[in-house]
Parts: structure tokens; sequence; C-alpha cells
């Protein structure tokens, strides 16, 4: 490594004091297996990921439909990483496509008895997620569908893609719609007699995946729940109206073949059962969980392997080696069998972590961590040291626990500190700011810097206002309900001024919450409002919100006379800074009165721009927001082109050319 490039070694300090990457949790949850996770070492347990892959391409390529389903068993102790597998499975999937991915979390099924209807439930909600074409997985194969359907009614239709589709598809039911056509009955009929086992309810249901307005409708429909009648009879599907959770156990395993039907014919399937080991109640025939998900395996293994699967379904199940030998092997009727086709009755066994495998661990981590900071390490390990985890490695432990031995040994060697307290206070404030992440969206700390850079002032005049008090006590406080963050009082031209200060960097309805507040001066005693927020989350706000109304109340000469202060990073980083500094001055043997007595020296807070213009006479000017005009886009969303011709093949080809 350039080590002349590298970050200065007090700012990697810094950034190492403030913050532990490792001490986060080390249990893989649903939420990692879905959203971004953990850091993956590939080479870690590559041979059981390897191993499914193989498994799907097998299901993918073979000509034999005796074997397009099989199954693999996964052991490992707890933390050897069991989910991480699931976890890489998924964000390769999603990364590179190849296959559709369905995770059934085992510690959600709240009752056993249902457990078929409730893996339609976990189908739906998988399919739910983002597939590598950033769309729903539901909405990749409604968009192949879709392809057929307009290449059945018309040839020479352009082979549109999934954003293409989702962008124009309520368009187009809209202007048949309007000339008394129905733009679903015919697309539908068209795939269905492209696939005349597939049941025709599901296929629409998939179909509607495609609208914005009813997708949500249609997935609610295919994981097995009611819809209302007039929703139902909107969409073409029968309404499920009172049905008992019995009925749906008992049609659930055929809703369920019927949709990975339709979904192998374009991907494999990879169903991937996870935490069975739980201990939730047991069935009322008193099974317990994990014979119940293995019954459930060989259930849908039986069942698909008699059925019409395209591209293959691959079924993984992971679970610990004690699980396997006494609860799974003894079971009858060809079970073990069914969980571990693909490795002809055994399971994927995981390894410990290695010396090798321990370095790539925390190497990844790290990486995470110093470039989300924009930082460069002169070692890439730093603070550990090579040797130091390679020995480690030899230990055979679980991921779990040398991911929890690296947060104990997250730490760094801190010399001496200065002698002269003035170079203590500014090592404090390099330090500190250095490591400062994730603070622009912290409503409370933006509050508490600037509420603490005020007291710094109390006793001086700045922009005309001789700040004389500082209180974070805004009352009525319940009425308040900490939307005024905090008030600055003292006096301007022989005037007393009392500025209410609200730091609201969050959603649209909180801002609303607090600007109602902020304006109204005479409930919570003010002279003047200042909304802090950042200029790019004003200019989100559309001139026809709510919010904007309110900020025009605040801001106007003939109203409230209040002001926005532009949230700028470069103005409020310094303040955290120091506010930081005086809550941790202990750590740098300094006392209070010695910070505030640095922070005026060398007035850090005195020349603050952000303090300065919250303080400073409001312009009377409302900020840029956006000027979009939404009725206009109203108008082009809900008044398609209209369509002169009458054949189908010609109304689809000249809709979906000027669109």
């Amino acid at each position: 490594m350039d080590n002349s490039a590298a970050s200065p070694i007090e700012v990697l300090n810094a950034a190492i004091q403030s913050h532990n990457p490792f001490s986060k949790t080390r249990i893989v949850t649903e939420q990692d297996v879905w959203g971004k996770g953990f850091p993956d070492v590939p080479t870690l347990n590559k041979h059981a990921s390897d191993a499914v892959f193989q498994a799907v391409e097998q299901v993918r390529t073979s000509q034999s439909s005796q074997e397009k389903v099989t199954s693999l068993a996964i052991t490992a102790q707890p933390g050897v990483g069991k989910s991480h597998i699931l976890s890489r499975l998924r964000h390769r999937l999603e990364r590179d496509g190849g296959a559709s991915f369905v995770y059934a979390s085992v510690n959600n099924y709240t009752d056993l008895n249902l457990i078929k209807y409730q893996f339609q439930q976990t189908l739906a909600n998988s399919l739910s997620y983002t597939a590598n074409q950033g769309v729903m997985q539901w909405q990749e194969v409604a968009s192949a569908m879709a392809n057929e359907g307009l290449k059945a009614i018309n040839a020479d239709a352009p082979s549109l893609s999934p954003a293409n589709l989702l962008d124009r598809f309520d368009k187009v039911c809209a202007s048949w719609a309007a000339k008394n056509k129905s733009f679903m009955n015919t697309l539908s009929q068209k795939v269905c007699q492209t696939k005349p086992n597939a049941d025709p309810y599901i296929v629409r249901a998939v179909l509607w995946t495609l609208s914005k307005i009813q997708s949500a409708f249609a997935i609610r429909w295919l994981s097995g729940e009611e819809l209302d009648k007039s929703k139902a009879d909107e969409l073409g599907l029968p309404a499920n109206y009172g049905k008992t959770n019995q009925d749906r156990e008992a049609e659930a395993l055929n809703t369920v073949q019927q949709i990975l039907n339709l979904v192998s014919y374009y991907n494999p399937v990879i169903i991937c059962f996870d935490e069975i080991d739980v201990k939730n109640n047991s069935t009322d025939d008193g099974l317990p969980t994990e014979m119940v998900i293995a019954d459930l395996v060989k259930r849908l293994h039986d069942t698909l392997h008699q059925s019409e699967l395209g591209q293959g379904v691959v079924i993984l199940t992971v679970m610990l080696p004690d699980t396997w030998t006494q609860k799974i092997k003894p079971m009858s009727g060809g079970t073990p069998a069914r969980l571990s086709t693909h490795t002809k009755g055994k399971p994927i066994e995981l390894n410990f972590i290695d010396s090798n495998s321990m370095i790539e661990i925390v190497t990844l981590w790290l990486k995470d961590f110093y470039e989300f900071r924009q930082l460069k390490p002169h070692d890439r390990l730093y603070p550990f040291e090579e040797n130091q985890l390679k020995e480690y490695g030899k230990k055979k432990s679980t991921v779990r626990e040398a991911l929890t031995w690296c947060e104990e040994n997250f730490k760094v060697y801190r010399p001496a500190l200065p002698e002269d307290p003035l170079e203590r206070f500014e090592l404090a404030f390099r330090e500190l700011e250095s490591g400062l992440v994730d603070y622009m969206e912290n409503n409370s700390i933006i509050a508490k810097a600037l509420c603490f850079g005020f007291e710094t002032l109390k006793g001086q005049t700045i922009e005309g206002v001789l700040i004389e008090e500082v209180t974070t006590e805004i009352k009525p406080k319940a009425k308040n309900n900490d939307c005024i963050n905090f008030k600055v009082i003292g006096t301007e031209n022989g005037k007393i001024v009392k500025i209410g200060i609200a730091v609201i960097q969050s959603s649209q309805n909180e801002l609303v919450a607090g600007l109602r507040r902020l304006i109204d001066y005479e409930r919570f005693d003010l002279t003047r409002g200042c909304l802090v927020r950042s200029q790019a989350k004003i200019e989100t706000i559309k001139k026809t919100a709510q919010a904007y109304k309110l900020l025009e109340q605040l801001v106007s000469p003939q109203e409230r006379g209040g002001e926005i202060a532009d949230l700028i990073e470069e103005q409020i980083r310094p303040l955290i800074a120091v506010y930081s500094v005086c809550r941790k001055c202990r750590n740098y043997n300094l006392n209070e009165e010695q910070v505030l007595d640095f922070i005026s020296q060398k007035q850090l807070t005195f020349d603050n721009p952000l303090l300065r213009e919250i303080l400073s006479d409001p312009s009377g000017q409302m900020p840029v927001v956006d000027d979009e005009d939404e009725r206009q886009l109203l108008e082009d969303i809900f008044n398609p082109p209209t369509i002169d011709n009458t054949h189908e093949s010609d109304d689809l080809s000249d809709l979906f050319s000027e669109l």
C-alpha cells in the first residue's frame, strides 16, 4: 500500500474510537438476508454455496421432468454461518440474476397447524422483493408473461423491459377502458392460451403486479388473503370471502404448486428454509417444528415432482447437526432423502473459520468501515496485525465468535496526551470532528450542537442580538411535543426577542407538525420562528403541499416574519465537534471551563455562519422548491392518447409505440 497517501494516524484512531463496526449484531436476521446484509467472504464455506448453484444449473438444464426438483440440507453449529450462506445466495442472485429466491424464516411461523398456508404467504412476500432488474420478482415474471401475451396479440409488438411495462401498464389499461374494452381480459386470455394448464386466476393476479395501482391487492390475493368484493370484482379475481384458515390451509399446497409452476417457467426457483430449529409450539398432533418443516419439504418435493417445472426448483433447508441426526434422519417415509436428494441423502457440513478466512473477514469489514468514512489506512488490517489474526484463526472458532473477538480487540494504543491544555483541546477537536458520521439526518444531535453553540455566546451581541438566555424548556411542553428544540432569548434594538429554533431534517409529516408549532408564536411565547433544514430537503417540497403553505406563513413579513436557515454540513460539523469535546472533555484531561475558554479564544462559535444566520434579520424570501406542474402530470397519466383503430393488435402496437 502507498503509505504516503494514507490518512493521518490520528484521524484513523479517532474513527476507531468513535465507532466499532464489529459491535453490531452478529446474528443474521431476515432483514440481513433481504437487505444490505453483512460483508461476505465468498471463499468461506464456498463448497456449500457452490453446491446450491450447481443444483440450480442441474434443474435448469435437465431435460427430464423427473429431475426438475432437487433438495439440499446444510448443517452447522450455531454461529458457523448457516444464515450467512442464505444471505450470500440472495445477494448474488440480486446482483447477477439466474434464479428467483424464496426465503422462509421458520421463526415467523406462529401456527404450525397452518404451515402450508403460512408458506404460501412466505412465497408471495418473498417474490415481492427486488430482483436483479430493479423490479419485484413478481414483476419480472409478469413482464415475461405480458410480452408473450403481446406477441400473441400482435407478432410485431415490441418486447418491453419490466421498467417500461411498469411505467405504461396503468396508462394502457385506462386507454382501453375509455373504449369500453378490458386490456387485462385480452392479455390474460392470450397468456393462458400459451399455458393451458396454468390457473387463469393466478395468471391474472401475477399480471396485475405490473400495475402500480393494483399490485398490492394482487399480491395480497396471491398470498391467500381475502379482498373486498368490489376490489376483487375490479381485478376479476375471486374475493376469497368467508374462507376459514382451515379452508386456506387445505387449498394452499395446490396454490403454491401453481405459482411455482408459473414462476419456474421463466427462472429456476431457490426455496430456503431457515431457523427450523426454533422451538415454536407443536402442532395439535404433537409434532415439533423441525418435523413439521421436514414434512412440508417432503410434500413440496413430491408435489412439485409431478408438476410442470420449466426451469426447476431447488429446496434448501439449514439446521443444527443434532437436528439432522436426532430429528430428521429417524423420520420414516423417505423424508431424509427428500431433504437432500442432490447430495444422495447426506447433508452439507459447514466449516469453522481458519487463519486465511479470519484475515478475509476482517479485511472486508474494515474495508467497509474505512471507505464509508473516506479514509485510507496505512495497513488494510489496522488496528489489527496479520500474525495476530492468523493465530486466532487456528482456534477453529465460529464466525460469530470471531466477530465478538474482533469487537473486543478493535482498539488503538493511545499515546500520552500533550502537556499543554490548548494542545489537548485541539487534539480532541480534530479527533472528534474526524470521527463524525451519520449526523446530517440526526435532528437531536444537530439541535443539541446548535443549542450548545448559543450557550457559549451568552452575553455577546451577534447580528445585533444580545444573547441573554438559551432554554430547552418550551411551554406548554405537551403541546410542543419536542418539535421546537430550544429558544434563544435576548434584546435587539431595545426590544425583547424570543427565537424558537426547530431542526427538522426528517419526513414532511414531521415537518408539517413542526411548522404548525413554529408559527404559533402566541402559544409558545415567541417573537420569531426559525426552521433549520437543508436546502436539498426544502427543494423536494411541492408548492401544492401543506408544508409549503406553512413555510409561506413562517417566512412572510406580513404574517410571522420568521426564517429558514439552510443546514450546511461544513457549518454544523464544527459545532457538533465542539459540543462533543465538551461532553468528552475528561477523556482529554480537560474541564468544561477550559473547553469554553478555548472555544471563545478561537471564536469557533462566534464566527459560525449558521449561528449568525439564525440570529440575522429574516430575508422574507421563500426558498426555491419543486415547481413541477402536478395537474399536467395527472392529466398525462389519466388521459393517455386515444385509440381509433378497431383491432386489438393495432391498438397495442400504436399505444405502446406512442407511450
